[in-house]
């Protein structure tokens, strides 16, 4: 029992990962778009260092 509790929980831990991923990639791109209208390079780099980090995290939580 204690395994299907802990399978159950760990779905919607999982889920819930996932959604602030999403919201993060979301959020990343649209810096990465505003960073280009400005052409301001600094940003751009940041902005691609955190979607290459979600990009990994994302492939990660494929995996499991």
């Amino acid at each position: 029992m204690k395994q299907v509790v802990n399978a159950y929980r760990k779905k919607s831990v999982d889920k819930q990962k996932l959604a602030v991923l999403h919201l993060e990639l979301n959020y990343e791109l649209a810096v990465l778009f505003d960073a280009m209208q400005e052409n301001n390079e600094d940003m751009k780099t940041k902005a691609k260092r955190k979607l290459e980090r979600i990009r990994s995290e994302l492939i990660k939580m494929e995996a499991l």
